[in-house]
């Protein structure tokens, strides 16, 4: 049976795009065109997913930020500090998932598959956390589900899930807080439902015949080789948490400088701004991810490569024009959160900033998408600890509070070790031998494939 399996790997995606061609080859517009659109069908409904999930923080923050500056500074605190511990640690164990399912579906194996804030600050954060606890539960069954359908680019559910989701948002939220004023209370309440209304949508999706070649019901050989599984997923929480952490002691470190709520809510807006590009770049990062755990499962090497290659050139070009764009609107894009002038101000002096953050970030998550792809989450884990925690943040202490440069000291330190992270995944992604990653992944599923005469065995469950 496994030499049934070696069989279907070495036929690959460009042997069957010769048959499919006559026996010719692709020439390289062909080729181009035919991963751009692989790449498009996960990106476009990954992207329009994460953005509007993100877009529903974003708008909450729009919303409480006219209740005052602060209850904006308290939720952005909450949201920057628990939602993104929160997101680091369940989002990297559903990388293992995207990993695994990924590389097994292109081998059509589809059995496989708060310190020292001020008081005021403070408490008001304290009660947006409590109201926050059912939105943290919430991610367990949402990134789960979304790794596991997003493998099978199964996006449109998702996306139409997510859409569904935000427009609900939108008006509940200004039924709320607007319309019958009950303020935080008002905002989190239509964010707990928006949080969840996707999830229950998701796993009817899955349960009810959306999957029918991945799902067949509950089994438990899904326990079987646990090991594996969690040390891919501790690698993966550590990689992940170790990236969405570092923006959060950003916020933690400007909480202590002086005027701290201007400084918070400058900072928290332009991080949300940057934040909503930053779910283009997932999107992005999740077709990287797709394409190239695809392409490593299904044999092909020079496949990977092509991906990549076209997946980074797309996303580059796209964080140009929009660095371009913020560079131009500034700090006229704040008063969608505040009303105050002050704050504007602060965010236009952080704009270049936030610009060249934009910049970076079309490029980074695409390679950590590549990580994931293949499997080196704890490769990257080790990385971000250097770049992030040994020179983006202690440089970023130093240029923010002993050159007294405040918050653009501590950005612009945060911002050289995402630089060097980006320079040191990009040495790795070059110089590694695709041809072995294709060996490792033929390993990996062999390992983890139940014969079907095994007592209780159903090869076609996960």
């Amino acid at each position: 049976m496994k030499g049934d399996i070696n069989e279907k790997l070495l036929w690959n995606a460009e042997e069957e795009e010769r048959v499919r061609n006559g026996g010719r080859d692709e020439t390289l517009k062909e080729k181009i065109w035919r991963e751009t659109k692989k790449m498009w069908v996960v990106a476009a409904p990954a992207i329009f997913t994460r953005f509007s999930t993100f877009g529903i923080n974003v708008i909450s923050q729009a919303f409480v930020g006219h209740v005052g500056p602060t209850e904006l500074a308290g939720y952005a605190l909450v949201y920057t500090v628990l939602f993104r511990f929160a997101n680091g640690i369940l989002l990297g164990m559903a990388s293992a998932l995207e990993t695994l399912c990924g590389q097994a579906y292109g081998a059509k194996q589809y059995h496989m598959l708060a310190l020292g804030q001020e008081d005021s600050i403070a408490e008001m954060a304290g009660t947006i956390a409590r109201w926050s606890i059912p939105v943290v539960f919430s991610f367990i069954p949402s990134f789960t589900c979304q790794m596991f359908l997003q493998a099978q680019s199964k996006n449109m559910i998702i996306a139409y899930l997510a859409a569904f989701s935000l427009s609900i948002h939108v008006l509940l939220s200004w039924l709320l807080t607007v319309k019958c004023k009950y303020g935080i209370p008002g905002a989190m309440i239509s964010t707990i439902l928006a949080f969840w209304i996707p999830n229950i949508g998701q796993l009817a999706f899955v349960i009810c015949g959306g999957c029918p070649e991945t799902w067949k019901g509950f089994s438990f050989l899904a326990f079987k080789d646990l090991w594996p599984i969690i040390k891919l997923s501790l690698s993966s929480g550590a990689m992940l948490c170790l990236e969405l952490w570092y923006n959060t002691i950003l916020v933690l470190l400007t909480g202590n400088m002086v005027n701290a709520e201007v400084a918070i809510d400058a900072l928290s807006i332009c991080l949300n701004i940057d934040g909503w590009e930053m779910m283009i770049s997932f999107g992005f990062l999740a077709a990287a991810s797709v394409r190239v755990s695809n392409e490593l499962g299904g044999g092909s090497s020079k496949g990977a490569k092509f991906s990549i290659l076209n997946i980074v050139l797309t996303s580059f070009t796209v964080g140009l024009v929009l660095f371009i764009f913020f560079l131009s609107f500034r700090g006229r894009l704040a008063y969608i959160f505040t009303e105050s002038s002050e704050v504007a101000a602060a965010v236009a002096d952080l704009s270049p900033l936030l610009a060249c953050s934009i910049l970076l970030n079309s490029i980074q998550p695409v390679l950590s998408g590549v990580a994931v792809g293949a499997g080196w989450q704890s490769i990257v884990a080790y990385v971000n600890i250097t770049c992030y925690y040994l020179v983006g943040i202690p440089v970023g202490v130093v240029l923010g509070y002993v050159l007294n440069m405040q918050v653009k000291g501590v950005w612009i330190g945060m911002l050289l070790g995402t630089f060097v992270q980006t320079i040191v995944l990009s040495i790795i992604t070059y110089r590694t031998d695709w041809d072995k990653q294709v060996s490792i992944a033929k390993k990996r599923i062999n390992k983890w494939f139940v014969e079907p005469d095994q007592p209780g065995a159903n090869p076609q469950n996960l």
